[in-house]
């Protein structure tokens, strides 16, 4: 059976804060509001446990003040300026099992979108910083789903709380 393949186009909404704190600031800022990396052996004995409330548990000493645990940093610094680029970059991958069942549950397509992404970049000058992301409402066709939307929209709240706790942290 041959597979077919589709295709759609839909609008994203790009969201963007300056700020005039440096680009190492507000990293260490993320990191310390985001959760440990450990969430790869919580997800590999998670198939041991035999209920959501067993899974709650393992999750809960992995997830940090922002309700998110960091997947992965892509530190894009160290081979930028190979190409001329000098400012530094990194691309966070953040989440929380928890949040993005809220979404599957109404559309497993959701999953596309959980984890989070963003990009954390050092102003051109060399001064200041900006995180830039991806609506994660905007990612999904919640419009034409209520709960999902709810829900979506719920975690981009969770995500502005974030970044605004990151660009206003005490360094």
């Amino acid at each position: 059976m041959k597979a077919s393949m589709t295709t759609s186009v839909r609008e994203v909404t790009r969201v963007r804060f300056d700020s005039r704190r440096s680009f190492d600031e507000v990293r260490a800022a993320l990191r310390r509001l985001l959760g440990t990396s450990k969430l790869q052996e919580v997800f590999d004995h998670a198939r041991a446990v035999r209920s959501s409330e067993d899974f709650e548990r393992l999750l809960a000493p992995v997830i940090g003040d922002s309700d998110f645990v960091l997947f992965l940093e892509l530190d894009h610094s160290g081979w930028l300026p190979l190409y001329g680029i000098t400012r530094k970059a990194v691309r966070l991958i953040f989440g929380n099992p928890l949040i993005a069942i809220t979404m599957i549950r109404h559309d497993i397509e959701a999953s596309l979108f959980a984890p989070v992404e963003l990009l954390l970049v050092e102003g051109e000058d060399g001064e200041g910083s900006t995180i830039i992301y991806d609506l994660p409402s905007s990612l999904m066709r919640a419009e034409r789903n209520a709960k999902l939307l709810q829900a979506a929209q719920a975690l981009d709240a969770k995500v502005a709380a974030l970044v605004s706790a990151a660009l206003n942290a005490a360094p």
